[in-house]
């Protein structure tokens, strides 16, 4: 494995295990609040144990994430000193604010988990109610830097120099919003199935079921409104893509030719040598309604992208076609659960019903990996689209294949740290979570 190999593939991995903590780091707070919420209502005792019992999650995964992020922040420098070196002061800002919103949730978690029976009791609410808050700008920080790679604005590159730069400008591109919208709306959907999925495994198998139906209705309606809403954000993503990275637009969905009435491939195996897609279904036309919102307007393909301009195809379309073929199933269980909630109520306790919620525990986050892997992907060769090509980005240090090495047996020893950690808390339910005499609080 070659250095440049090597770094990309430590990039790769160690993104793909932050991704998931930062993401369930990022939502979990608000299920915790909204059940929290619920019990100040309500005085119902089973919230109050939700709560508690969510509330050492959050607390699991902010450690976690926090590891795994501080990794990422030094393999910047580590791994891409170049990048850093020129792109650094133009995209520093959401990193810096990026620290301090990390810092906010830090304090806040901190008196949320030992304000119980300390705080007045909506005072107590509001600290938790400002992890989530916090979470959701960190992370929407972080998005902000990302969507400059792929969309740099905020300076002149003039003869390799970068001038009159402006980092408010950088920070705010024309990709920010969008990837911002996607990758939050995401994470909600990715986390609300993950969590409901959990809950609704213990509840067929009829362990502590007042107290995990409770949590299963509210991280499922989490994640159902998320994955409806999803392809609404979606097609905004798309349309930004098709304006600032056509290369990647054509990658997705492996447009091979421009031509009037760009076809809509669904599925398929692409054929690179003979630039064509076999085995796929083409819709004429939707391609081209769905960029430009007129069926005739042609749309980018491969044949105007310089090869050497050009992601590699297959592993983008394939992320891609993974992501929204998930996507849309869990769209369409968000539709099967707003039937049951409506009209058949009876649902919410048939085995079918429950054993689609746990069938669909993981595939929130493998299109959220997916998802992923087209942005970053798809915008190769370019570390900074159109300005800087990653080779030329990566450090001249040997022994790059070594830490890579290292750093996979670091995350896989994190996650199995977090998988047992969340084991043992879903075992202690009954002993500890599961009870019916409220805390005493004081007013």
């Amino acid at each position: 494995m070659d250095n440049f190999l090597a770094a990309r593939s430590q990039m790769a991995l160690s993104l793909g295990f932050h991704i998931i903590f930062s993401c369930i780091g990022m939502v979990m707070p608000f299920f915790m609040a909204v059940s929290h919420y619920l019990w100040l209502k309500t005085n119902n005792p089973v919230y109050q144990n939700v709560t508690k019992a969510w509330s050492k999650g959050v607390a699991i995964f902010f450690a976690t994430g926090a590891v795994s992020g501080t990794v990422l922040s030094f393999e910047l420098g580590l791994l891409w000193p170049t990048f850093m070196k020129h792109a650094g002061p133009i995209f520093g800002m959401p990193f810096s604010l990026e620290g301090t919103a990390f810092f906010i949730e830090a304090i806040a978690l901190g008196f949320y988990l030992y304000g119980w029976n300390r705080f007045n009791k909506w005072f107590h609410w509001f600290t938790g109610v400002v992890v989530g808050i916090s979470g959701i700008a960190s992370g929407i920080l972080v998005v902000a830097a990302n969507s400059w790679m792929n969309s740099p604005t905020g300076f002149d590159f003039v003869n390799g120099k970068y001038t009159n730069i402006d980092p408010i400008k950088a920070m705010f591109n024309p990709a920010w919003f969008s990837q911002a919208l996607h990758m939050s709306i995401a994470a909600f959907a990715a986390t609300g199935f993950a969590v409901a999925g959990v809950h609704a495994l213990m509840i067929l198998r009829k362990k502590n079921v007042t107290f995990h139906q409770k949590a299963f209705r509210i991280a499922a309606v989490f994640g159902v409104v998320a994955s409806i809403l999803q392809p609404l954000s979606g097609d905004i993503s798309a349309k930004m893509v098709a304006k600032r990275q056509p290369a990647k637009l054509a990658a997705m969905e492996a447009h091979f030719k421009t031509e009037e009435y760009s076809p809509l491939i669904i599925g398929g195996i692409p054929d690179v040598k003979n630039k064509k897609v076999d085995y796929a279904i083409e819709l004429p036309g939707l391609l081209s309604f769905m960029v430009h919102d007129d069926f005739k307007t042609p749309v980018t393909g491969l044949d105007q992208i310089p090869e050497k301009d050009q992601p590699p195809i297959a592993i983008t379309h394939y992320s891609f076609q993974l992501m929204v073929a998930l996507g849309m199933l869990m769209m369409a269980i968000g539709v099967i659960y707003f039937i049951a909630l409506i009209k058949k109520r009876d649902w919410f306790n048939q085995h079918w019903f429950l054993r689609l919620f746990i069938a669909a525990t993981p595939i929130g986050f493998i299109a959220v990996e997916a998802g992923w892997t087209v942005t970053e992907v798809g915008r190769q060769p370019w570390i900074i689209q159109g300005i800087m090509r990653t080779k030329d980005a990566v450090t001249p240090m040997p022994g790059i294949g070594y830490s890579f090495y290292l750093f996979t047996a670091v995350y896989l020893t994190l996650s199995i740290a977090v998988i047992f950690l969340l084991y043992r808390q879903i075992r202690m339910v009954p002993e500890i979570y599961d009870t019916t005499k409220p805390a005493h609080t004081k007013n």
